[in-house]
Formats: C-alpha cells, sequence, structure tokens
C-alpha cells in the first residue's frame, strides 16, 4: 500500500488546500527553505570576512534539495527535536574537509527553522494574496452590478428592512480589503529573519553578528528584527491573527451563500454546485461549505499559536514546537478558503427576481419601520408604534397584505394621504444612506488597490 507523502494527499486534505499553498508549505518546500537559510548564511558570514569565499560558494552549491531525503531527514530529527540537526550534519557530509567548520557557523537550529517558515510563508502569502486580490475583484463586481438590486435585509435570520444586493457585497468587499491589508502588512514588514546563536547573543561570530545579521536579511529579503526573536513570538502571533481573519472573513461571505442558496430563499448560488450521492435533484453549495469548515477551523490553529507565545526564558521548551504544524495547517486552510471563495464568487448565481419576490412574499412588513416613520412626524413616536405594530399583527393573522390594513385603518388615514402611504410603503424608497456607502466601499477598495 503506497503511503502518502505529501501534505496535499490524502481522502480529505485536497478539500481544504490548493496546490499552490499546499506546494509552498509542503516538506519539500520546508527543506528546501532551511537549505536557502545555510547558503545565504555561509554567503553572508564571507561578505562580513568571516569565512573564506571558497568555502561560502561549496557550502551554497551543496544546498540543494535535490541532494537531500526529507523523509530520512524526519526519522533522524527525533533525536535532536527538531529537523536542522540531522539537516545541518548531512550538509557537513556534504561538502570538504576544508569547507566543514564553516557550515551552520554562528547559527542554531530555531534560526534555520524561524527563517525558513519566515521564507515558506512568504512564499504562500504571496499565493493568497493573490487569490485575496481575487476575491476582492469579484466583489467590486458584484457591488457595481448589483448597487440597486433590490432584496430583504436579514437580522438575526428573520426579514428586517430592504437593502441591495450590492450594499451586502460591499459589506464583503471592505472585509475583504481590511484582511488583505493586514497579511501584506505581515507578508511585506513582519515576516523576519533570524539569526542569534544558542542564546541569542550571536557570541560565536567574533562582534559581527550584527553585520551578518544584516546581509542574512538582505539576501534572503526578509525584514531585519532589531534582536533575535527566538522567545518573543509576536511575529508569529500576528502571522496566525492575520490568516485567522482572512479565512473569518472568507468564511463570513461563505455562510452568507450558503443561506441564500437554500431553495426556500434561492436568491444566490455559486456556479458550481456538487450534487448528493442518495439526492439527485439536489445542488449542493460545496466550497462555501468548505470555506464554512475552514473558518471553524482557524480558531482553534490561532489559538494554539497564541497559547505557544508564553516561552521560558531564552528557548522554549515545547511551545516552539507546537507552532510549526499549527501555522503549516493555518496557511494550507487559508490557501483553500480563499481559493475557494475566489472561484465561489467569481461563478456567483445571482437572481434578482427571487429577491423581488421574497422582499414581497412578507406582505409589506419589511416596511413596518417606514411607515411608523412616516407616522412619527404628525402622530408621535409612541403612537406611530402602536399603530403600526397593531396594524401588522392584524395582517399577519388574517394573512394579508399590511397595505391592505393600513389602508383601512382610520388613524393612519387621519394623519397619511394615500401617496404618503405608498411612499412609505415602496421598499426602493427606504434605502437610506446606500449609494453614499456604497460609494465609499469603492473609494477605498480602488484607493487601496493604487497603493499596492
Amino acid at each position: 500500500m503506497r503511503r502518502s507523502s505529501s501534505i496535499a494527499e490524502g481522502l480529505v486534505s485536497p478539500l481544504f488546500g490548493s496546490a499552490d499553498v499546499d506546494a509552498a508549505v509542503s516538506d519539500a518546500a520546508w527543506l528546501e527553505a532551511m537549505l536557502d537559510f545555510e547558503a545565504a548564511l555561509a554567503q553572508a558570514e564571507a561578505d562580513a570576512g568571516l569565512i573564506p569565499a571558497a568555502a561560502a560558494t561549496e557550502i551554497a552549491g551543496a544546498c540543494r534539495a535535490s541532494l537531500f531525503d526529507a523523509s530520512e531527514i524526519g526519522l533522524h530529527s527525533i533525536t535532536a527535536g527538531n529537523p536542522a540537526v540531522p539537516l545541518v550534519q548531512a550538509l557537513t557530509d556534504a561538502v570538504s574537509l576544508e569547507a566543514q567548520q564553516y557550515v551552520h557557523l554562528g547559527a542554531t537550529s530555531q534560526d534555520v527553522i524561524d527563517t525558513a517558515f519566515s521564507l515558506m510563508t512568504q512564499r504562500a502569502l504571496d499565493v493568497i494574496l493573490a487569490d485575496l486580490s481575487a476575491v476582492g475583484t469579484a466583489c467590486a463586481s458584484l457591488v457595481e452590478t448589483h448597487r440597486r438590486t433590490l432584496m430583504i435585509a436579514r437580522t438575526l435570520l428573520q426579514p428586517a428592512t430592504p437593502t441591495t444586493f450590492g450594499y451586502k457585497a460591499a459589506g464583503w468587499l471592505v472585509s475583504v480589503d481590511a484582511a488583505r491589508a493586514l497579511l501584506n502588512h505581515v507578508r511585506f514588514e513582519r515576516l523576519a529573519v533570524q539569526l542569534g546563536g544558542a542564546s541569542g547573543t550571536l557570541a560565536s561570530l567574533e562582534g559581527k553578528g550584527v553585520d551578518v545579521a544584516h546581509r542574512l536579511a538582505q539576501r534572503l529579503a526578509l525584514a531585519e528584527p532589531v534582536v533575535p526573536w527566538h522567545t518573543d513570538r509576536t511575529r508569529v502571533a500576528e502571522l496566525a491573527a492575520a490568516l485567522g481573519t482572512a479565512i473569518g472573513v472568507a468564511g463570513k461571505i461563505a455562510r452568507d451563500v450558503v443561506l441564500l442558496a437554500q431553495a426556500e430563499v434561492a436568491e444566490a448560488a455559486g456556479g458550481e454546485q456538487g450534487t448528493s450521492s442518495t439526492l439527485p435533484q439536489k445542488r449542493n453549495p460545496v466550497r462555501a461549505v468548505l470555506i464554512v469548515a475552514a473558518a471553524e477551523r482557524a480558531p482553534g490553529l490561532v489559538g494554539t499559536v497564541y497559547s505557544a507565545m508564553i516561552q521560558e526564558h531564552e528557548r522554549a521548551a515545547g511551545g516552539w514546537h507546537a507552532e510549526w504544524e499549527t501555522v503549516r495547517e493555518l496557511l494550507r486552510i487559508a490557501g483553500g478558503a480563499i481559493h475557494h471563495a475566489a472561484v465561489l464568487l467569481g461563478s456567483l448565481h445571482v437572481d434578482p427576481g427571487r429577491m423581488r419576490e421574497n422582499l414581497a412574499s412578507d406582505g409589506g412588513l419589511v416596511m413596518a419601520e417606514s411607515l411608523a416613520l412616516q407616522l412619527t412626524r404628525p402622530a408621535g413616536r409612541s403612537a406611530a408604534l402602536d399603530v403600526v405594530r397593531r396594524c401588522s399583527e392584524e395582517a399577519i393573522e388574517r394573512r394579508v397584505p399590511i397595505v391592505d390594513v393600513v389602508r383601512a385603518d382610520p388613524e393612519v388615514r387621519r394623519h397619511l394621504s394615500e401617496e404618503q402611504i405608498a411612499a412609505a410603503l415602496d421598499p426602493s424608497a427606504y434605502l437610506g444612506s446606500i449609494e453614499e456607502l456604497i460609494q465609499r466601499a469603492q473609494d477605498a477598495h480602488y484607493a487601496a488597490g493604487a497603493q499596492a
């Protein structure tokens, strides 16, 4: 029986990831990122005059992932408690006796792994941010197309007042842009090189440690920290929070789509719909469901990262180790959720006709607030609410449109004309500041795009 060797293989793993992000955080990618660190470290030390240039060139030449077996290194990592130790040993064995003394000079295992995670995350976030940009573009298109498409706003899952689908999509758009800004901040400012040596003092680099760290950061295109961050895990926590936020944003959109796609509502659905194993008539919102599932999982993973922040002195006893698989899984499910969201919104089918039908399905009760507002001016707020509440209850009891009750109500007719009643019960006339708010969302979106 063939064993699953990829992070993206198995019965359910492919459901929750995306091919490009899975590749960016795979074991092969992790191994390659650790070797990128070792090559850049040797070159930075040569640039700083610490080791011979020829030794740095030889070490960098040996830092090729194809020369090493990730599974074998993993098996040998149990004794040391991390994969950096057996990798460094394998790399040392791969170079000449003259170069061996310079392999991994001045670094510790955490320097290798933390920097490798920064590199892996950088590459994964590039994919996630591109997909998140596609989500934003799809939202912006929905905003523009449906800015005047009337529908029911729902609060506590019950009909509330009229809104437009474009305004709902504008809410999605603003949250997507906020999530993208958080991830951009982490990607370009918080992913840092790690170089501290045994206790974070760079003692074995002969007073050139800060210079080497600076050169290393430049070579790897990572941020240069003020000091080594072995047990300061704010960077990792920020990454987890930003990923959790992005997944949550996608989850909110997906939850809305799941609810809109219900047969009883049928206002919107993804272009790709799954089928049932037993019910041939069903069209399941599969991508939206998978996004919601990722959003259900994310808080626990983020919580683990936050718990792992409480680390001991200069080197953690377990907290650091707890981050590895947790952060990789967060990156994976973020990649999957955002990719699914891009496909879902890019193929979303919106049914304005059904939205109008649902808006009218309660006989105009969604306009009760508007009617009460119209009555408040001549009758006073308390009296207006009492009258509209009474008319609403009668309409519900008799199962007739509220307009029939209102037109026959003497208290209403005493204060409002036929034209005023019609205006108060017109959904398109009770949209408040929607146009201005939509424009604000669009302006903010395009301004953010121009700055990116």
